[in-house]
């Protein structure tokens, strides 16, 4: 039991640098209007490939506060082509919650250089979605993106159910270690009842 707790230990340790928070709040207004320095470097930087078309996106500041305005740029490139989307793109937000199907629209974008640049203002600190959705050649395509708002927590729902799990097993411990303190108590104690009982026996003989 000790060895099994030592090990969850060592998994809180390095599960929670991984792990997110759990928290889920409304969502914030979009902004469209920016004052953010372009050379901001973004916070995130995804590049990933769906259909016929690879897609870089990034989110800008370095660090989203809540009631601060920040932006998403979006790339998309035909792979087979190369030539930069052309098409409208929409982006919406939902907060990151397997209970919440809140969705709101951030806006509508046309390209701006080849980049989709979308504003957004979140009121609240929490983990959001942004989906980035478009149609080119006849087929819808949605992308994805999660969005940190503020500082993360220093422990998620993952280090959460960690910890549960720990108390459990060391509150199972402790039982079992009260259970074999009584049962040798009550097996002393039968002991020397035995034993009194067996020199009653041999003084009456």
């Amino acid at each position: 039991m000790k060895t099994i707790t030592c090990i969850l230990l060592v998994l809180i340790y390095w599960l929670f640098p991984l792990t997110t928070v759990m928290a889920h709040h409304v969502l914030g207004r979009p902004a469209y209007s920016l004052n953010e320095d372009s050379n901001t470097p973004p916070s995130m930087q995804v590049e990933t490939r769906i259909g016929s078309y690879f897609v870089n996106y990034m989110v800008f500041p370095a660090f989203p506060k809540p009631g601060k305005p920040g932006k998403i740029n979006l790339y998309a490139t035909n792979i087979d082509t190369g030539k930069p989307l052309t098409e409208q793109v929409t982006f919406k937000v939902r907060d990151d919650s397997w209970f919440s199907d809140n969705e709101e629209q951030l806006g509508i974008q046309l390209p701006d250089d080849n980049v989709f640049r979308q504003g957004f203002v979140f009121s609240e600190t929490g983990d959001y979605i942004v989906t980035a959705t478009f149609e080119t050649g006849g087929e819808p395509y949605v992308i994805d993106f999660p969005l940190r708002i503020g500082q993360p927590a220093p422990i998620g729902p993952l280090g959460v159910t960690v910890v549960v799990i720990v108390l459990i097993l060391i509150g199972v411990s402790l039982i079992q270690r009260q259970r074999l303190q009584n049962s040798k108590i009550r097996n002393a104690h039968q002991e020397m009842r035995q034993h009194k009982a067996e020199a009653l026996d041999s003084n009456k003989s």
